[in-house]
């Protein structure tokens, strides 16, 4: 088997070293060159043409959020950042993700604590993910194209949008919730695998991106058209129904296949439901969250419309292949026209 090739980029010697020794720990895993700052990264990465680059978030010379940049432009490439868990570092690092980075990294507050043992496994696994990983070549933010579609929904007067994504979401979702009209008439509600305070900086940029208001979402709120909501990372999110209202639950029960958010959490909610259009999405991720809720979906309602994005556009068709899978999708469409494929349903809905 050959060995997946790593460029390390970082502006500290300690922490070259310390991922270094990390990752040729694995024999799966070699090492082939290790960069001081983004500008000596590049230079490195157009040399060895490695198959995954950790990259550090904040450096001299060239910051890590510009190499990322260089390296998709010039030689995409699956990009794992590394920041540290302040405010701004978790800001530059969802920006990174939402600019093409595959996976990202909290580094250790200390080098002789727990974390690092911790930081070792989480690493390797997201290194040997990250290599299987497709950089989708980029397209425009718009693009003409029709999107085929002959789904008939029910004509409710209220439409509810689930969404669930993992490894690649934060930048599949900031296409699909930028081609959304500022008018769209449905409520979002969006499962993104992400720890604790990610999901509120991923919101916050999103919305400061898209037409529709994007946030974290809060426990007990009322859902709103045209707003999309973010489950918190390390809560579940719960859709309930009071009087003609529908309500945001957050939990905090086991995680569901290793997750909380979970998609299947977010989609058995959806599926309870009743006399609203139901339009659920599955986009790039690893596992198969999402396809159980998909089954509860359809079981209760047989007019829910499922799309899942195509392997043609996926970082990782773990997914949405295995919501095909379930045989219930009703469209596959790439991720450009994710966006379009909703609002098209959308607005062939309400009324009654």
């Amino acid at each position: 088997m050959t060995p997946i090739r790593i460029v390390v980029i970082d502006d500290s010697a300690f922490m070259r070293k310390i991922i270094t020794d990390m990752l040729s720990s694995d024999n799966r895993i070699e090492v082939v060159a290790a960069a001081r700052n983004g500008q000596d990264g590049l230079q490195k990465v157009h040399k060895h043409k490695p198959d995954v680059v950790t990259l550090d978030v904040e450096m001299p010379v060239m910051d890590g959020i510009t190499a990322l940049q260089h390296i998709m432009e010039q030689i995409p490439t699956p990009v794992i950042m590394l920041s540290s868990a302040t405010k701004e570092g978790t800001s530059k690092t969802v920006q990174a993700i939402s600019e093409g980075a595959v996976e990202f990294i909290t580094k250790p507050t200390g080098v002789n604590s727990i974390d690092t043992a911790q930081m070792k496994e989480v690493i390797i696994t997201k290194v040997i993910v990250a290599s299987q990983a497709k950089i989708v070549k980029k397209r425009p933010l718009k693009e003409n194209g029709s999107v085929t579609d002959t789904t008939v929904l029910r004509r409710y007067s209220k439409s509810i949008v689930t969404i669930g994504a993992s490894t690649g979401g934060p930048k599949a979702l900031k296409r699909v919730l930028s081609d959304l009209p500022v008018n769209i008439p449905a409520s979002i509600l969006i499962v993104q695998h992400m720890p604790p305070g990610f999901t509120k900086s991923l919101a916050e940029r999103l919305d400061k991106l898209a037409n529709i208001h994007i946030k974290e979402a809060s426990h007990g709120e009322f859902i709103n058209e045209g707003t999309a909501y973010i489950a918190p990372g390390n809560y579940h999110m719960k859709l309930n129904t009071v009087g003609t209202a529908h309500v945001i639950e957050l939990t905090q029960e086991k995680p569901r296949n290793g997750h909380r958010p979970a998609v299947d959490v977010l989609f058995e909610s959806l599926a309870k439901v009743e006399k609203v259009n139901k339009i659920s999405a599955v986009l790039t991720g690893m596992g198969s969250d999402g396809s159980q809720g998909i089954n509860d979906l359809k079981e209760s309602d047989p007019e829910s419309v499922i799309i899942a994005e195509a392997e043609e556009s996926s970082v990782v068709y773990g997914m949405p292949k295995a919501a095909v899978k379930t045989n219930r999708v009703n469209h596959i469409v790439h991720l450009h026209q994710v966006g379009d494929t909703i609002t098209k349903l959308v607005n062939r809905s309400g009324g009654t």
